[in-house]
């Protein structure tokens, strides 16, 4: 019998070669045991092998099928895209964004604020500054107590801070089964090993929390309750209570992401389980991705505990970033953005629904984001590689899913960073993209 990665290292050549293109599928592997003459288990070892080199990806109920290009060894979706277009990272800055900051930092340029600034500062920062962050993070009806908020350089830092404190090194933490991706890379430096929780059209499911954490105990679960990504989905009242009951009965807590939750004016969930929520936020999306400033808000119970994990992560915020955020929130700038950003998130729906129109597209009004499903017979991958070429990046639904090898057949489409007619332009792109046919459009290239 032949050893699997043999028969992996022939599939391998398939693919470098080209005669196994990106979005080809792969038989069955009961009919690939068949062909090859190997057993069923030694083909299910092939095709995991080949999905462990990032050559193929697994689509629940479609198939296996190959890959555009092997896995990036990093995390994906951490830096800018190299396209003329990217429709890939989420970052929005808005025209005339610049002389805001321009004015910031001009008032920060006098010796009585740079010389505050300058001193140690710990993970509780000052008392101005919890006070000005909890005014600035209320929204739905909900204020943070000022006691409760710590300080991290980044909202990636703020996230691996509450994974640290709540989870031990080989412990479990249940994710969304598609959730941002650079939680795979924070929890594997932690030694953290992440449980995939189903998801429905209305979030995470309570049902399949609880089953999880009943089968093998969770010490806590990461969720994005509000504009969720890249789903773009908002639990509805029902939902976050059935999520907090669910919570409350297990005794679980929860890591609330709610970094894109400034676009939506809905109280957190932490505002339905104030004992049993880690909120994380930062000032990355609200104003610039250089403003490098991240929250924490543990329950009081949990303060000291997540404090420690974020002096010794090394994740505390600097002085300068610190002041400087904290005057961007109390003279109304951070404000004055984030409402703009609204509005420009909303009017780029509409666009977007309108060049879209058509297409199986999923996502709330409110988002910087859409969700794609791409129609038969495009595979993600292909259509990524496709849109490429055409000087466009987009995110496929593997970026996303943190079970490896298992995506919808989707892409993730932001819609902040480019122009408005830029925007529109590389939107009809993407729809006639989606509406030709796989083979013609790689037979034309």
């Amino acid at each position: 019998m032949p050893d699997f990665r043999l028969v992996a290292d022939e599939l391998a050549e398939d693919i470098a070669s080209g005669r196994l293109r990106p979005g080809d599928r792969l038989p069955p592997q009961r009919d690939f045991a068949y062909r090859r003459g190997i057993a069923p288990s030694t083909a299910a070892r092939v095709y995991a092998e080949l999905v462990r080199r990032g050559l193929v990806s697994g689509e629940t109920g479609r198939g296996t099928f190959v890959r555009a290009a092997p896995a990036p060894a990093g995390p994906i979706l951490a830096e800018p895209a190299s396209a003329p277009v990217d429709l890939e990272l989420n970052f929005a800055v808005l025209p005339g964004q610049e002389a805001e900051m321009a004015r910031l930092l001009a008032s920060m340029a006098r010796p009585a604020a740079l010389g505050e600034a300058l001193l140690p500062i710990g993970a509780v920062g000052t008392a101005a500054a919890r006070h000005a962050t909890a005014r600035f993070l209320a929204r739905g009806g909900w204020t943070p107590d000022p006691a409760q908020i710590l300080f991290t350089g980044k909202g990636r830092h703020a996230i691996a801070a509450a994974f640290a404190a709540l989870a031990p090194p080989g412990e479990r933490v249940g994710v969304e089964a598609l959730a941002y991706p650079l939680v795979k890379g924070i929890a594997a430096r932690l030694g953290i090993t992440l449980v995939p929780i189903a998801l429905d059209g209305q979030g995470l499911r309570p049902d399949a929390l609880a089953r999880a954490h009943w089968q093998a105990p969770l010490r806590a679960v990461y969720m994005q309750p509000v504009l969720h990504n890249p789903l773009g989905i908002a639990m509805p009242p029902q939902r976050r209570a059935e999520i907090a009951a669910v919570l409350g009965a297990t005794g679980l807590v929860a890591v609330e992401d709610a970094i894109n939750a400034f676009l939506a004016d809905e109280a957190p969930l932490t505002a339905l389980a104030p004992d049993r929520v880690v909120l994380v936020d930062s000032l990355s999306k609200r104003v610039a991705p250089g403003m490098a400033l991240g929250f924490v808000v543990p329950p009081p119970a949990l303060v000291p505990t997540v404090a420690a994990a974020v002096r010794s992560g090394g994740w505390a915020a600097s002085g300068l970033p610190l002041a400087l955020g904290v005057r961007c929130m109390s003279d109304g700038t951070a404000e004055r953005l984030a409402t703009a950003k609204r509005e420009d998130a909303a009017a780029r729906q509409v666009l977007a629904r309108a060049e879209l129109q058509g297409l199986q597209v999923q996502a709330d009004p409110r988002a910087y984001h859409l969700w794609l499903e791409l129609p038969e017979p495009w595979r993600a991958e292909a259509y990524v590689a496709a849109a490429a070429r055409r000087g466009i990046a987009v995110a496929p639904a593997g970026a996303f899913a943190m079970a490896q090898g298992h995506a919808p057949n989707a892409v993730r489409v932001a819609l902040s960073a480019p122009g408005g007619d830029v925007l529109a332009t590389a939107l009809r792109v993407l729809r006639r993209l989606a509406e030709s046919d796989p083979d013609t459009v790689a037979g034309i290239e």
